[in-house]
């Protein structure tokens, strides 16, 4: 069967197209992500970044906005160098850094979960071996085959994790363990 006539010629590479026009939209100066809804809120997209940062009261540069103080000795005085700011900016925005300063103060909440299948594989453990490791290590329910120090680890991630269930928890097993014996 005969070849494709295209196929077996050489390409030559063509120096005549404009390549940049097909970038131009991926070339686009888009504006800066804003993670911070406050500073997303207030953001003027007419402005620059400078300009937008000094209005809400802001550093753009953390250098320059707290300076480290150059002390010179000079025969016994103290002599600081640049410490004084010579044009103070005016904050035009002045929520937006208390709003943050508000958001920070809040106490941080607690996202520690663990899986439900690695409670209800700690709990099968600790009901029915105890306190003993080596033999959770050998039950037919140890999938993951854990030697009996992962197992150990395991449940105190849980004791840390879950306190009051836990206790509750190790309650309830006593009765059950009395009226066996």
């Amino acid at each position: 069967m005969p070849k494709a006539k295209g196929k077996s010629r050489r390409h030559k590479y063509s120096y005549n197209l404009n390549r940049k026009r097909l970038y131009r939209s991926a070339r686009r100066r888009a504006a800066p992500r804003i993670a911070c809804s406050h500073i997303r809120h207030a953001w003027d997209p007419h402005k620059s970044v400078a300009q937008n940062l000094a209005e809400m009261g802001l550093a753009e540069d953390p250098n320059k906005a707290v300076p480290i103080p150059k002390k010179l000795l000079v025969s016994g005085m103290e002599v600081e160098g640049d410490g004084q700011q010579l044009g103070k900016k005016i904050v035009r925005k002045p929520y937006v850094v208390n709003e943050m300063e508000l958001e920070a103060s809040l106490p941080e909440k607690k996202s520690n979960t663990l899986s439900r299948d690695l409670i209800d594989y700690v709990r099968y453990m600790i009901q029915n071996h105890g306190e003993n490791y080596k033999e959770m290590a050998r039950d037919e329910k140890n999938y993951y085959q854990d030697t009996p120090k992962q197992i150990k680890r395991k449940i105190n991630v849980y004791k840390n994790f879950y306190p009051e269930e836990y206790k509750n928890f190790i309650a309830s097993l006593k009765p059950e363990k009395m009226e066996v014996q």
